[in-house]
């Protein structure tokens, strides 16, 4: 059994952790509505984006396909995956990373038992540090974005360069965004977007949010369109997955320090009763020892 200092040191050290746990719980807080604006902010401009890459698409495809890029219309054939598995720079948010890498964890198992080659870019730390354990040799990247205070634009189109670039080189044929897009504080839901070839993402637009029946005329010509604004919406679909990202770490890291200061209190409890029966023990056996003395004399 422990002694009571044992005991006080242990008291002393649980209530230091519950006051950093507490003060990691309101800075979190305080940075969630921040990251949930951006990322509600980004929605619409993504969704719009494809939007208007599937009405140029399909006039592309009315015209004969001759001109669609070849980040639309990818390399024809799906035999080398790039997977670009998004996750948080640090931890002490829950399940949150675990989720992601064991969603990307699952497809790469997937892939390669369908003889695939797999290949990894992984953009955060701890992803990184759980893939590495067993899929090592296939992580060809790693973005470090420890030291980027606040999230911009141009983090995410350095990634989507990168990966525009390795497909020209012919290094992939189709290519997966892996991210956890943000739902609420305690729901944050891993999510697999394919980015390249660019022809599934836009093929999945609704055709009411694409324009409908209506009939544009483009200029210059839908083909040299596309050039630009395919490279420009895989831009933006890894800047949102940034951003979902980080509202999601957030509403994770505050429900799970609320969680660690809760448990903490609970501790406190019952180490102070435990304390407080021993010290009463041990006063009473004090007692019991000076009456036994005194009727002995």
């Amino acid at each position: 059994m422990a002694s009571l200092k044992d005991l006080r040191n242990r008291i002393a050290s649980v209530k230091a952790t519950q006051k950093i746990t507490k003060a990691m719980q309101m800075v979190a807080a305080a940075k969630l509505r921040r990251a949930q604006e951006a990322a509600e902010a980004a929605r619409p401009y993504s969704q719009r984006m494809g939007a208007v890459l599937a009405n140029i698409a399909q006039a592309v495809g009315s015209a004969g396909g001759s001109d669609a890029p070849r980040l639309m219309t990818g390399t024809g054939s799906d035999d080398t995956h790039l997977l670009v598995v998004c996750t948080a720079e640090r931890g002490l948010c829950g399940g949150f990373n675990s989720q992601i890498a064991r969603f990307a964890r699952d497809r790469i198992r997937k892939l390669l038992a369908e003889g695939k080659t797999v290949k990894i870019i992984t953009v955060g730390k701890k992803g990184y540090d759980i893939l590495r354990r067993e899929y090592g040799a296939l992580i060809i990247e790693r973005v470090d974005l420890r030291e980027v205070k606040t999230l911009g634009f141009v983090n995410a189109d350095a990634i989507a360069k990168k990966v525009i670039a390795l497909f020209n080189e012919g290094g992939f044929d189709v290519c997966t965004l892996f991210y956890s897009e943000f739902k609420s504080v305690i729901s944050q839901v891993p999510t697999a977007q394919q980015i390249i070839p660019a022809g599934a993402t836009v093929a999945a637009a609704e055709p009411e949010t694409a324009g409908g029946n209506a009939v544009y005329e483009y200029e210059p010509e839908p083909g040299e369109i596309l050039s630009d604004l395919i490279p420009r919406n895989i831009s933006v679909q890894v800047f949102r997955a940034l951003l979902e990202n980080a509202a999601g770490e957030m509403g994770a890291k505050m429900s799970a320090m609320d969680n660690a200061t809760r448990n903490a209190g609970d501790m406190i409890n019952k180490l102070t009763i435990t304390y407080n029966r021993q010290r009463q023990a041990q006063i009473t056996k004090e007692l019991i020892e000076i009456i036994s003395g005194a009727e002995a004399l």
